[in-house]
């Protein structure tokens, strides 16, 4: 809801202090955001007319040559550290929450329920020939990469999963559709997910 006052259009400065300002607005809220802000929330904080897709374009290229970037991840917009300063980090702060730390198989059974979501457990066992223990659901569950999807309407239906917002987040995907294709990734010999 926007606040009582506030002015998105800034009629009274000309047109490129305004759409400075529009910028500043912009990384003002990826800034104060944990997750990807939407363009429609971005819309929210400038004028009518203006495009937010060329701001974030311009604040994008004012970026250039700094430790951090914007990228659209998740349907949305959020700063990230570039990957070259990932050493310097985990060097001087303790992000050892933060790291996914996962392994293959874990990765394996991620990528088998993006690309067959939404999928049981016994849809993953016959994907990887073995039960897929609760614990290992569990820990994908608390990392917030996986959710609860859909159950069938009849009774004691089993549960299916699906990828989460924080799963294209944490793969830097816009969408499901950002993927590898299926087929490429078999006949790289990444599996057959």
């Amino acid at each position: 809801m926007a606040e009582s006052g506030f002015d998105r259009e800034l009629a009274d400065l000309p047109p490129e202090l305004r759409w400075r300002e529009w910028m500043r607005r912009i990384e003002a809220v990826l800034f104060a955001s944990a997750s990807p802000v939407p363009r429609e929330d971005l819309a929210r904080v400038v004028g009518q007319g203006a495009s937010v897709d060329l701001l974030v374009e311009d604040l994008a290229a004012d970026l250039e040559g700094r430790a951090f970037e914007m990228a659209k991840v998740a349907g949305g917009w959020m700063f990230r550290t570039r990957p070259a300063y990932a050493p310097a980090i985990r060097a001087a702060a303790d992000v050892g929450d933060q790291l996914l730390d996962l392994s293959e198989f874990d990765v394996a059974v991620l990528a088998a329920i993006a690309y067959h979501q939404p999928i049981t457990r016994d849809g993953l066992k016959d994907i990887f020939g073995k039960e897929i223990s609760r614990d290992l659901i569990g820990r994908l569950h608390a990392r917030d990469l996986i959710g609860t999807g859909p159950r069938s309407p009849r009774r004691g239906a089993p549960y299916s999963f699906v990828t989460t917002e924080q799963f294209l987040v944490a793969f830097g995907l816009e969408s499901l559709h950002d993927l590898p294709d299926r087929e490429g990734l078999q006949d790289a010999g990444v599996g057959a997910a």
